[in-house]
């Protein structure tokens, strides 16, 4: 009883986290430069597959039912915002944590993770939210490639990448802490 307790807190923690990245916003376009992107894929490299998703589903489900905890990108709050030009980047976030999960396998006690997995989670975990978004992105945004890109792409991705060392760096002390927590 008490493991599957500490897991419900880690998935609702890591939901709170990435909902708190919503107030460290710039606005820069159609989609803002945002700190949740890092701590969706924190809440997959620190928990896995499982509870880091779940964390995600619960930010999403939150955002949904129009709890303010999706960064303000000029569209109402709820449903709207889902379906707005920064959906697929949401769904993203999904997959993101996901697929850096799998990547990290779930945290065990004493576990080494070496730098080479760390740094493909993180590249296929940011890889994977970029992907959805881009898709919707240019669907909403009725443009091509080049447009879409210079929207959705290029004026994160430097930022994304430091997000992504930083997140990178602090990940295999995070897990030791979570492994013996979470076991």
């Amino acid at each position: 009883m008490r493991k599957y307790i500490t897991r419900l807190v880690f998935t609702a923690l890591f939901a709170a986290i990435i909902s708190a990245g919503a107030f460290i916003t710039l606005p820069v376009g159609p989609v803002p430069v945002v700190l949740q992107n890092m701590f969706t894929l924190l809440s997959g490299l620190v928990t896995g597959p499982a509870l880091g998703p779940a964390s995600v589903g619960l930010f999403i489900a939150a955002g949904a039912v129009g709890a303010p905890v999706f960064a303000n990108n000029g569209t109402p709050a709820g449903l709207a915002r889902i379906v707005g030009p920064t959906g697929g980047y949401l769904f993203g976030y999904l997959f993101g944590a996901f697929i850096a999960g799998v990547i990290m396998g779930f945290p065990r006690q004493g576990q080494k993770i070496p730098v080479w997995r760390i740094v493909l989670a993180v590249a296929s975990g940011m890889l994977a939210v970029y992907v959805p978004g881009l898709l919707w992105l240019k669907v909403y945004l009725k443009t091509d490639w080049i447009k879409t890109l210079a929207a959705g792409f290029f004026p994160f991705i430097l930022g994304d990448a430091l997000k992504g060392v930083i997140a990178g760096v602090i990940t295999p002390r995070l897990r030791r802490a979570a492994s013996g927590l979470l076991l």
